[in-house]
């Protein structure tokens, strides 16, 4: 493996701001393997990129800067390697129709105002693109540990912030932040004390954070014994999530855990320091 700038995170700030040192990455098709339902072209720049680890063999994409930024090495990839999370946007196991009604209402359960600050941690590129086009907002921030939808997501949304990375180790800088969908939490590879540690210190007093599955834990089920790399834990029980969350000031004002849908919802008690 090849690491560059560890540890593995990597801020993609709006192509319209301009600072040094700028590196832009050029790359043709880049999302295709992640999107089997098309192919697409990027040439995107992105003015401040630190702290990242990329597995990597030799060289496929290119990192060149400008002459006008000062000298930059050029990075080169090969074989790019990446999780894969096609299946956060599959809809083979519920019809369509009925789990866009299930990400409305998932959408709908965070209550965002066009004032909002909102985090989005482990969303598929669906989920982002309904969140966008139902609910302005202030600031919508992508926490995500996969470097290749965070640039499709980029590519559409100019004024969407994308982090790569895992939710405990996002910087401060955006907080407070005052609705948190923690769209797929069985990705994170931490205790839920960890995950709501550290949201207490990004929330709003008054935060709403969302948690769920919009298939079910059923559904969950199939995808972790086909997704073991990326599934690492199951949805948390009522009693369970109560326990974890009220130790962080998180109090629990909704609860469904059906078939067909799992849905947590939870409010941020405490005034942050």
């Amino acid at each position: 493996m090849n690491s560059i700038f560890s540890p593995s995170s990597v801020h993609l700030p709006s192509p319209r701001w301009h600072c040094t040192p700028c590196l832009q990455v050029q790359a043709q098709n880049f999302c295709q393997d992640f999107h089997r339902r098309r192919g697409l072209q990027l040439a995107l720049s992105f003015p401040v990129i630190s702290q990242i680890s990329l597995r990597a063999q030799k060289s496929s994409v290119g990192a060149t800067v400008p002459p006008n930024e000062g000298a930059v090495s050029v990075i080169n990839f090969e074989d790019f390697v990446e999780k894969d999370w096609s299946f956060l946007d599959s809809d083979d196991l519920m019809s369509r129709d009925d789990c866009n009604k299930n990400i409305d209402r998932i959408i709908s359960a965070g209550r965002i105002e066009e004032t909002s600050k909102v985090l989005v941690s482990i969303g598929s590129e669906g989920f982002v693109d309904r969140l966008v086009d139902s609910s302005p907002c202030n600031l919508l921030l992508i926490v995500h540990d996969s470097l290749l939808l965070l640039a499709c997501i980029k590519e559409k949304y100019d004024k969407v912030k994308c982090w790569q990375g895992e939710l405990p180790h996002a910087p401060e800088k955006w907080a407070p932040i005052d609705v948190v969908f923690l769209y797929f939490l069985p990705a994170l590879p931490f205790k839920l004390d960890q995950i709501f540690g550290a949201l207490a210190k990004r929330c709003s007093p008054g935060a709403r954070v969302v948690i769920s599955h919009p298939q079910g834990r059923e559904v969950l089920k199939q995808q972790r014994e086909q997704y073991p790399d990326v599934i690492v834990s199951d949805l948390p029980d009522k009693t369970t999530l109560q326990k974890a969350t009220s130790d962080h000031s998180f109090d629990m004002v909704e609860f469904v855990d059906e078939p067909d849908l799992y849905l947590a919802v939870l409010t941020f008690s405490k005034a942050r320091n």
